[in-house]
């Protein structure tokens, strides 16, 4: 008794990574609507109006200088400037109609969020 195999079938189209790109645009979207606005109130409202006491300096620094508030704020830049660079490339698209200067923008809007990326690593990994 034999079984007939099927041939692989070949893909007609190459995988994208046009998930991934949608994925980072929707966790820099959350990330962003949850902790900027929350980072924005606290240190540029609550804390100069008195509603909040000052953290001392010494504690500041001790926060700042854990590693998972490093990762918190690099992770946190990560994601907004993946989010920007999506938005972006989509506002170039449909906005301005440039889909024929579609692989450029995409370098552009990805590689501007990759460099980013790289300066914020190296600005929160100088100040530790």
């Amino acid at each position: 008794m034999t079984t007939k195999r099927t041939p692989a079938r070949k893909r007609s189209t190459p995988r994208s990574l046009e998930p991934a790109a949608w994925l980072l645009f929707s966790a820099g979207g959350m990330a962003a609507a949850l902790l900027i606005p929350i980072l924005l109130v606290l240190f540029g409202v609550a804390i100069p109006l008195g509603w909040v006491a000052a953290p001392d300096q010494s504690h500041l620094l001790s926060v700042l200088h854990h590693p998972v508030t490093l990762l918190v704020l690099f992770g946190l830049c990560v994601l907004a400037l993946f989010h920007w660079a999506h938005r972006f490339r989509f506002a170039l698209y449909h906005g301005l109609r440039l889909e024929r200067a579609g692989g450029v923008i995409v370098v552009l809007c990805y590689g501007g969020a990759v460099v980013g990326s790289v300066v914020a690593a190296y600005v929160l990994i100088s100040a530790w």
